[in-house]
């Protein structure tokens, strides 16, 4: 079913309403600002937590090898934080990013392990991501099926695929190449540092400058008022869906490339670690309203929490409770945070 049809009081090639056009030109405001939504609080409760951390766990959580290794942390979840941002935004969500995680890595693994190139692989990973969240898109848009329901069914079906197509076992590759790409470094940082920092660049510039945002902002404020200023909502559905499976698929590759190997049950719990970094950047959890540098200090918090757990030598079930904890927070935030909008 195409807009139009969706929309039958939309003028076919007429000028879009007035409404329609101020939500057109909201979205182009709002891709203009970085900072005004980023949760000031964030700020406060990522330095406390820093210095807790220093008295708790010893000096060396402030040393620059440990910044480090917090970088390195960050990768795999804000590469997949940029995808889950933009699907929210929105107005979507996406649950599936852990899951087509694990299949782009045995999806690349398996390539590179069966005499393919590296670029290969690479490329085998972004493919792989980019067709499920093609599929996620279509199904939310054209089928207009909550994406709440889609994604978590996606979730399912791809981690189960992920299993039946490696017969549950990992599959380790020996590509020099491969393991390079994970373990080395180029001017002090982690190749994979480089990457994370590389995609918030590039969507940091694309979404402020071109339709890419505006229309993102516009379809999260008011769908069907987008749907009405001419923007084709359920194509661009399409590219934002793709795009978070697209980079759910490199989150999975630098998983691989940084553990040697592609393993099926990997990146479990990847997707609600995301949306909480997301939420906790100050993105509003029903659309319209986000940034990315918000996302990244979200993602920086949740990575200087679990190092701090770790080094302190907190159970494995102790760090669960505080990533549930830590999403509980965030939803409660975001709920403040849109109350006190609608009070004005």
């Amino acid at each position: 079913m195409n807009d139009q049809s969706r929309y039958p009081n939309r003028p076919a090639g007429g000028p879009s309403p007035a409404g329609a056009g101020g939500i057109i030109s909201r979205g182009i405001a709002r891709a203009r600002h970085t900072v005004s939504d980023v949760g000031p609080g964030l700020f406060m409760i990522l330095g406390v937590e820093i210095l807790v951390f220093w008295r708790t766990a010893h000096p060396y959580f402030l040393t620059q090898s440990n910044f480090i290794e917090i970088g390195k942390r960050m990768t795999i979840l804000g590469i997949a934080a940029v995808g889950e941002t933009i699907v929210i935004i929105a107005g979507g969500f996406d649950l599936s990013v852990g899951s087509v995680a694990a299949m782009a890595s045995v999806g690349s693994a398996w390539v590179v392990d069966n005499g393919g190139a590296l670029v290969v692989g690479v490329l085998a990973a972004l493919a792989i991501g980019a067709l499920i969240g093609v599929v996620n898109g279509a199904i939310t848009g054209y089928g207009r099926i909550n994406p709440l329901i889609t994604t978590l069914g996606t979730l399912a079906v791809v981690r189960g695929m992920a299993y039946v197509l490696t017969d549950n076992k990992q599959i380790t590759v020996s590509h020099e190449g491969f393991q390079n790409l994970g373990k080395h470094s180029a001017a002090g940082l982690p190749y994979i540092v480089w990457i994370l920092l590389g995609t918030f660049v590039v969507f940091g510039l694309i979404i402020p400058r071109y339709r890419f945002g505006r229309y993102m902002y516009a379809i999260g404020s008011n769908e069907r008022a987008a749907a009405l200023a001419g923007v084709r909502v359920n194509r661009w559905k399409l590219v934002f869906y793709g795009v978070s499976g697209m980079l759910a698929g490199l989150a999975g590759l630098v998983n691989a490339t940084r553990l040697g190997t592609g393993i099926p049950s990997s990146s479990i719990g990847l997707e609600l670690q995301a949306i909480t970094a997301v939420i906790l950047g100050g993105t509003y959890l029903l659309g319209g309203r986000g940034r990315l540098l918000g996302t990244f200090l979200g993602v920086l918090f949740l990575s200087c929490l679990l190092t701090g757990l770790i080094q302190s030598g907190a159970e494995p079930e102790f760090q669960r409770v505080a990533q549930g904890s830590a999403l509980i927070l965030a939803v409660l935030y975001d709920e403040w945070r849109r109350g006190r909008l609608a009070r004005g």
